[in-house]
């Protein structure tokens, strides 16, 4: 293909963006507000566009390039990309019970703090691992924990901690990465839901031994699917990317052949001298690469964050300015000393109100408000965990009221300051005519 036929391509692309997203005026009460979504502009059908015409369907030039500026984002020497935030999270896991990290490998029936209201992913991969997660409870209006619920649980069993920032609230990071080094304890940041937010000045995600990202749909940017693990430890970096990749002890990139100039030069585990290294296995790993298609479409994204950041402050403002004082709802605040980028707006029904949270969701879904729960609620409850081994700390009295009367409404960039207003008017309307 030349380069006029390609561009001429590329140039239809950007049109038929343009044609297809041609501005839909908002109707209240028919077009739909949703919780969570992706926001694309006629360059990200671009770059998508260009990288299927390269056919680069593994993982290649676009994804080095995305690794290393996602890198520097979060001030990190190394990021790998992964299918998913949920594999993330079990790679950075997992990197932690490996042979290499020597006398603080972490080992089943170790313990790993964790907190009770979130999404299972953060939770999974300490079980996972032969692990025992140990639940704490949240603050309401936050909903993340604190440094002393967490030092409350730990115990002479507990190797780690594990927590992920609530909704783009940043827990406090830098208290319980103190806590964690006074104990030595290993600690991984699950920072998908947070990906441009601030604590004590420094971006979430730059606080753990290892870091997560996601980049489904609802994230902050998105690849379609797609997750990262970061770490400033190299010894580190190469577990996540052994374990990601097969667990192959190989390093070389996707195509390439002896990158360590001794291919057939090793001799391992019970092989024979000279076993091919490409097909030489130090781990019991996994596939969990993404693809060129997906970094492509993420470095499109990624010179957007600044703008997408702005965008959820803004809607989050203007919804909690607007709601202020609305009868029978706790309104949700930042955590003291952060800067959240939010992924959505936490409602919570007061225990003295006129309504329950089923009443009020349904009142917003008939008006095609979109709203979600606060993910799992309180993950002891959920059937799944019912035979799985856990230790509780405290009564996680306030995760069970999440369980039970917290929802949220969305802020992603594709909401209008028209559809704000619209959401806060309902609300409104509706907590007024119940008294």
């Amino acid at each position: 293909m030349s380069a006029t036929d390609k561009d001429l391509i590329l140039e239809l692309a950007r049109k038929y963006h343009r044609d297809e997203q041609a501005q839909r005026e908002f109707v209240p009460g028919e077009t739909p507000i949703l919780p969570s979504g992706a926001v694309f502009d006629e360059d990200d059908r671009a770059a998508l566009v260009e990288a299927a015409l390269l056919m680069r369907i593994a993982a290649g030039p676009a994804s080095a390039t995305f690794e290393r500026r996602f890198a520097e984002l979060l001030g990190r020497r190394k990021a790998h990309l992964t299918n998913s935030g949920s594999s993330a999270n079990l790679l950075a896991l997992t990197a932690l019970t490996q042979k290499e990290t020597g006398k603080r490998r972490l080992r089943r029936g170790d313990e790993v703090v964790t907190v009770a209201a979130g999404f299972p992913t953060t939770v999974n991969p300490i079980v996972q691992n032969g692990l025992v997660p140990v639940m704490v409870d949240v603050s309401l209006r936050t909903y993340n924990t604190t440094a002393d619920l967490v030092a409350e649980a730990i115990g002479p069993r507990t190797r780690g901690i594990m927590i992920a920032h609530a909704l783009g609230n940043p827990f406090p990071a830098a208290e319980i990465r103190q806590l964690a080094d006074a104990h030595d304890l290993h600690f991984v940041e699950d920072n998908c839901d947070a990906v441009g937010s601030l604590y004590a000045g420094r971006p979430t995600g730059s606080f753990g031994d290892l870091a997560t990202a996601s980049f489904y749909p609802a994230h902050h940017l998105t690849m379609g699917e797609g997750g990262c693990v970061v770490t400033d430890r190299v010894a580190l970096a190469k577990i996540v990317e052994s374990l990601r990749d097969w667990g192959r002890d190989c390093w070389c990139e996707p195509a390439a052949s002896d990158t360590c100039k001794k291919r057939f030069g090793h001799q391992l585990g019970n092989l024979p001298y000279g076993y091919d290294h490409k097909y030489t296995f130090s781990r019991v790993g996994y596939n969990l690469k993404s693809t060129d298609l997906q970094a492509a479409l993420g470095l499109a994204q990624l010179d957007k964050l600044p703008e997408f950041g702005a965008a959820r402050r803004r809607n989050w403002q203007r919804l909690r300015d607007g709601l202020d004082g609305a009868r029978g709802l706790l309104l949700p605040e930042p955590t003291p000393g952060s800067d959240p980028s939010w992924f959505g707006f936490v409602l919570t029904v007061a225990d003295d109100a006129s309504f329950s949270r089923a009443e009020i969701v349904d009142h917003l879904e008939a008006r095609r408000i979109g709203t979600r729960m606060l993910f799992s609620g309180n993950l002891a409850r959920q059937p799944a965990y019912q035979d799985v081994e856990f230790r509780v700390v405290g009564d996680l009295r306030n995760s069970d009221t999440i369980t039970e009367r917290t929802f949220w409404i969305g802020v992603y960039p594709g909401i209008t300051n028209e559809m704000i207003d619209y959401v806060v008017t309902t609300i409104r309307d509706f907590t007024a005519a119940r008294r």
